[in-house]
């Protein structure tokens, strides 16, 4: 399976990126998949209303995320938690590529939703997000869905280093793996019914 990480956290060695690293790290241990990574740090997609994006004339970081997206089955998004909230740039993000010239982002894809914390929080900038992507599914007529089950990354600097190796209490481990064993799941039932509806 293809699949796009992204952390849409523009700091540098964020905490999102190290949530990110740690599922690189467990989906690479089994070695079925092909992962890419995809970081903010150099984001620089116009807010709405002061640009758009234009495929002739993409910036390395925009052609970056556009292309692992565009490759991916699953695609996996990590926001940080900003005063209760999702950060600007994921949202944005799906704003302005959610018409019809990037379609193809939001069709047979299956993404999940990831919020970070450095406390105990993280519920919801992923449900901030699962909510505009929804939305952009119903509005571009795509046939996507977004995983049911979110996780909530609590004490992430305390769990995981910056490498994404795990470094903290043994539940955050379980329950992190228990999400991405659902959200792999998931994908496969969901990648399996498309080639299924193709073929008849």
């Amino acid at each position: 399976m293809n699949i796009a990480l992204i952390s849409t956290s523009s700091r540098k060695n964020g905490n999102s990126l190290r949530f990110i690293n740690f599922v690189r790290n467990v989906l690479n241990e089994t070695g079925q998949h092909d992962v890419s990574v995809v970081t903010f740090e150099h984001y620089d997609i116009p807010y709405v209303g002061q640009g758009s994006v234009k495929q002739e004339t993409l910036t390395p970081f925009q052609q970056e995320l556009i292309s692992s997206w565009a490759a991916a089955d699953l695609v996996i998004f990590a926001m940080p938690e900003y005063n209760w909230t999702a950060p600007p740039q994921a949202t944005n993000t799906i704003h302005q590529l959610g018409g019809p010239a990037f379609k193809h982002l939001f069709e047979n894809k299956v993404f999940a939703m990831v919020g970070i914390s450095n406390g105990r929080g993280g519920r919801q900038p992923a449900l901030d997000m699962t909510t505009v992507m929804n939305k952009i599914i119903s509005f571009t007529n795509s046939y996507s869905i977004i995983s049911p089950k979110l996780y909530e990354s609590h004490e992430t600097d305390k769990n995981l280093d910056e490498a994404g190796h795990f470094i903290g209490h043994e539940v955050y481990d379980r329950t992190a793996r228990a999400f991405i064993d659902y959200t792999l799941n998931v994908a496969h039932r969901w990648i399996g019914s498309e080639q299924l509806a193709e073929t008849k």
